[in-house]
């Protein structure tokens, strides 16, 4: 749902509560006792105004400077003075949304006695009153955003957002009650009205905004189709996705390593990734996100002080990239699908992630801060759903000053390798370390590792257990291995041709694949290491696989390499090369079998 919809609904409905309030308050003076008795004088409608107005100049003049107040001297130094008032809301939130409004509800559903509704009038009268809810508060809204020229999919959503009835609808409905104005059976089916159209916008907008299937176009980072123009084929296309500032230093980095020569031959579009939850203090955040660049509470607890959009915009006027800030402002759980909708409506070539963890220190005074199992999801869904290619970066530091300044001697301020087993993603992650070596200060190294020769070979096997998150996830869709190392040994000579003398080759022959890999991710020559998550990798890879996974979604490589206690030092990209075709079979956990066939590979 586009965020525009969503902000004119909450600021209507703001400004539908305040004048709900202020006509219940004239509405229960005017009302008197509601039972017969004596009347009220009008007066006292003009004295409940009043006191509504001083109330308000109360909250504004008084309570309001009171509250800065604890805030400042509750702020240790250092800290930013809009974070604790953020947290000093979500305490008082919890007080309020835990337990008052959990309270009044049980007390207005013990008022409600349904056993009234007795009958095919009272029940007829309850779809009458539904239907007159939903045709008054829906159409009316729906016509309204038409005259101001919305269009017609978000004035429909528009109307059935604001048909929803929260606290204030109940509130009415119990005074009208106390009042004796409505009797049992007409509470009721107020009650079960208010229910229904808030049960049924969830659904209802769902629907209305439900995207169709992804296409399975596979797009290069080098694009040679004969549909596109001039200018978007020299162009690469990325979307960059950042939690906080924390992520600003590394993607900004890697950006740059693949920063071509040619002037606006890359457009950069960095998606700020917020998480909205049904708390008020959600709404809050996403609008000192809007003024500030940035969420202020972003996992890493990074200082709020640097601007997340300024410094990827400055970056664009002096890194020669076109850079298109957006937003994502929804739940963890369907955040992935805004992030492949604007990846698909923009045509981009990679989607780069950050991984829910990162590393800071060395050794004893190595540091890991965790965003938290909700990113990682949002990780796992995009990788399964993403209508192109997607990488993810595990930072180790990637972008931090004290790196490239540690040498003074060194021209050279980045080294980058390339671990090469083979495959679909090996192949694109081969391409992407391409695009590095035109950096004039990147040095790439790919290193193509090979197992000795053996008398049998390793394949995988799908078992009849369901996929579990300690298990590599494989697919059991054939796959030939004599021409994918037809295809590694083409990618891997295109590769020497084109970079020769300005990238360097090495081919290592091991009898174990854990040993090599550990070797390179715990050499301190490299900052950034490349390798493919592995989808369809050889069978060598699959002796990874009898290894308990850590992070099943990077794949066995990545796993290794991001598992705790490898004292790995390097941060690492891990690419999955888009499928050009739609997957051919289910995934299944896998099992480690032996055969004596040499020509085969494994489908992961």
């Amino acid at each position: 749902m586009p965020m525009q919809v969503g902000e004119t609904a909450m600021a209507a409905a703001a400004f539908n509560d305040v004048a709900a309030w202020i006509m219940l308050a004239l509405a229960v003076a005017i009302a008197g006792n509601g039972g017969g008795g004596a009347h009220k004088s009008p007066l006292i409608s003009i004295w409940v105004l009043m006191s509504g107005v001083a109330f308000v100049a109360f909250m504004l003049a008084i309570v309001r400077p009171a509250m800065n107040w604890i805030v400042c001297r509750s702020t240790p130094p250092g800290r930013d003075f809009v974070d604790e008032g953020w947290r000093l809301i979500k305490r008082i939130e919890d007080f309020v949304s835990g337990l008052l409004l959990p309270l009044y509800f049980a007390s207005s559903g013990l008022k409600t006695d349904f056993a009234k509704m007795r009958g095919v009038e009272a029940w007829g009268l309850l779809a009458l009153v539904i239907s007159a809810a939903c045709a008054g508060k829906i159409l009316g809204t729906f016509v309204v955003a038409m005259l101001c020229m919305i269009p017609a999919r978000e004035s429909l959503a528009l109307g059935v957002l604001m048909n929803t009835k929260g606290l204030v609808e109940l509130i009415v409905l119990n005074i009208g009650k106390e009042k004796k104005i409505l009797d049992d059976e007409a509470f009721a089916i107020l009650v079960m009205m208010a229910l229904f159209t808030t049960f049924m916008t969830t659904p209802t907008v769902m629907a209305i905004y439900r995207r169709g299937l992804f296409l399975h176009v596979d797009r290069q980072l080098e694009p040679e189709q004969s549909t596109v123009t001039e200018s978007e084929k020299s162009e690469l296309r990325i979307l960059a996705c950042i939690h906080g500032p924390g992520n600003s230093p590394s993607l900004i980095k890697l950006v740059d390593t693949t920063r071509p020569a040619k002037k606006s031959a890359m457009k950069l579009y960095v998606m700020r990734l917020i998480e909205l939850t049904d708390r008020p203090s959600s709404i809050v955040t996403v609008h000192l996100s809007r003024k500030n660049g940035f969420p202020c509470t972003n996992p890493f607890r990074a200082s709020s002080s640097h601007n997340i959009m300024a410094a990827f915009e400055a970056y664009g006027q002096l890194g020669r990239v076109a850079v298109r800030p957006t937003t994502a402002i929804s739940a963890l759980s369907t955040m992935h699908e805004d992030i492949c909708h604007v990846a698909k409506e923009k045509r981009v070539a990679m989607i780069v992630l950050p991984f829910h963890k990162r590393w800071r220190g060395e050794g004893n005074d190595e540091e890991m801060e965790d965003a938290g199992h909700g990113w990682r999801g949002v990780n796992w869904r995009v990788l399964k759903n993403a209508p192109c290619s997607v990488a993810v970066l595990m930072d180790r530091g990637f972008g931090a000053d004290h790196r490239e300044n540690s040498d003074p001697t060194n021209k050279v301020l980045k080294k980058v390798c390339v671990v090469f087993f083979g495959g679909p993603d090996d192949r694109k992650a081969l391409e992407f370390g391409g695009r590095m070596v035109q950096h004039p200060a990147v040095m790439v190294t790919v290193t193509r590792i090979m197992l000795a020769e053996r008398d049998v070979a390793i394949n995988l096997q799908p078992m009849l257990e369901e996929s579990g998150e300690r298990s590599y996830s494989l697919s059991v869709a054939p796959l030939n291995a004599k021409p994918e190392k037809e295809l590694d040994d083409s990618a891997v000579a295109g590769f020497q041709k084109k970079w020769n003398g300005m990238a360097e080759y090495v081919e290592t022959v091991t009898n174990s694949i854990v040993e090599a890999v550990l070797v390179i991710g715990r050499s301190r020559e490299y900052e950034l290491l490349i390798v493919g998550k592995g989808q369809f990798p050889p069978a060598m890879v699959a002796q990874l696989a009898e290894y308990e996974a850590e992070h099943v979604e990077l794949g066995p490589v990545g796993d290794l390499l991001a598992s705790s206690g490898n004292g790995i030092v390097p941060s690492v990209l891990v690419i999955q090369q888009h499928n050009l075709e739609p997957p051919a079979a289910d995934e299944a956990p896998a099992s480690r079998t032996i055969c004596s066939n040499k020509d085969v590979a494994v489908s992961m």
